[in-house]
């Protein structure tokens, strides 16, 4: 019997988090009531504190409330437990200890039975590893899973839970701002959009967006013209970028249309723009899971840094959609995904089966319990994808090269 269920949500926000939470909460109350629920309040972060909330009969009775919300209720935060040494430098651990280890004795302290993490790769390997750190200790956790991030690229899943709400919002945010490329004559607009290592979000943006330019109606004698609106460039990290065929390619567009609009994943180009950095001396500033600090890096400035001059824009506006798509409440597309998942975690945990609940890309994209050993990051966009030649080809962008 599953006396207590411990929800903890981690890293990055994605569309997801609350209602997930949502379901969870739904689908206990019906099969399992008498089961305690609580929740670690910032993720990782709350389990090593040992900060942590129950949620009361009120909450089983109005979970719906949080279908209307993004973001997460409990809180995430970046905590990674292997790294002894960044959570030694935060005040998470003292010197010399194992946060694995402290982190599995909260569990054990709160008489936690399931935890389900909903986050990405890092997130649910982590999991993975508390769960087995606790089986030597012959204390039995059953660890569930899901998988979340605007990135897209958990493998083996196919749809990580968020992804499709991130790339409808990223579009709205994009309407809006390239609404602003007659401000002034000959801008360029970088539509910056989050992706470190996979162009997914990118993509998937700019084909909804362009769908959304599909349904309008134009008035060409009155100025309002598709191809002001156009998408003119997408800039993924798997591709390569050629920045003097573009600038050649570009600056004929500015000519012709007035305008540039540029999609760019916020990963693409980065390899480049750091050999710079470390060429010029310059530090490059990482994070504790030892990514690049893309805020401090600045992709989006780089590349209209590179562009401007060479196609010669007399505005240049970098807006970035990451925050904003990212802490949507979910659309009609995820929380049909976000239910299903949640039903089959929830039955999973009291059965004992512990894993990931995803869209399994090497079963036949079958939602189902991957174990946890099968699941990574940074699965790659596929930039071969028939849809995505045909939108690079419709904007007149040369077919893309696999970056090296």
């Amino acid at each position: 019997m599953v006396k207590k269920v411990a929800l903890l949500t981690a890293g990055g926000f994605a569309p997801c988090l609350s209602s997930a939470i949502a379901g969870l909460v739904r689908r206990y109350t019906e099969v399992s009531p008498e089961t305690t629920i609580i929740g670690y309040r910032y993720g990782y972060e709350g389990l090593l504190k040992g900060d942590s909330i129950e949620f009361p009969p009120e909450v089983r009775a109005h979970y719906d409330r949080l279908f209307a919300f993004g973001g997460s209720p409990i809180g995430n935060s970046r905590v990674k437990l292997t790294n002894a040494a960044d959570l030694v430098r935060r005040g998470l651990v003292p010197e010399g200890a194992d946060p694995l280890k402290i982190a599995a004795d909260q569990l054990i302290a709160d008489g936690v039975d399931v935890l389900h993490t909903i986050g990405g790769d890092d997130t649910n390997t982590t999991a993975a590893d508390l769960a087995a750190f606790l089986a030597t200790n012959d204390y039995p956790l059953t660890v569930v899973g899901l998988p979340k991030t605007i990135d897209n690229d958990i493998v083996p899943v196919r749809q990580s839970l968020g992804a499709w709400t991130a790339a409808e919002q990223g579009a709205r945010f994009a309407a809006n701002i390239i609404g602003e490329h007659n401000a002034a004559p000959r801008e360029l607009i970088i539509h910056e959009v989050m992706g470190r290592n996979c162009g997914y979000l990118t993509a998937e943006t700019a084909r909804r967006y362009r769908a959304w330019l599909d349904e309008q109606e134009w008035l060409p004698e009155a100025g309002l013209k598709r191809e002001a609106w156009e998408v003119h460039a997408v800039y993924v990290p798997e591709a390569q970028i050629d920045l003097d065929a573009e600038a050649e390619r570009l600056s004929r567009v500015m000519d012709e249309v007035g305008n540039v609009t540029i999609f760019l994943s916020e990963g693409a180009g980065v390899n480049d723009i750091v050999a710079r950095l470390q060429a010029a001396g310059q530090e490059v500033p990482l994070d504790a899971f030892g990514h690049v600090q893309l805020d401090k890096v600045n992709p989006g400035e780089w590349f209209a840094k590179q562009f401007a001059p060479r196609i010669r824009a007399a505005k240049t506006m970098v807006q970035k959609s990451g925050y904003f798509s990212r802490s949507a409440k979910s659309n009609n597309e995820d929380l049909e995904l976000i239910a299903a998942t949640c039903d089959m975690a929830v039955d999973a945990a009291l059965a004992g089966n512990s894993g990931v609940v995803g869209q399994d890309e090497e079963a036949g994209d079958e939602l189902s319990v991957i174990a946890f050993p099968r699941i990574a990051g940074h699965k790659p966009f596929d930039v071969d994808q028939d849809w995505y030649r045909r939108m690079l080809s419709e904007i007149g962008q040369p077919a893309p090269v696999r970056a090296e």
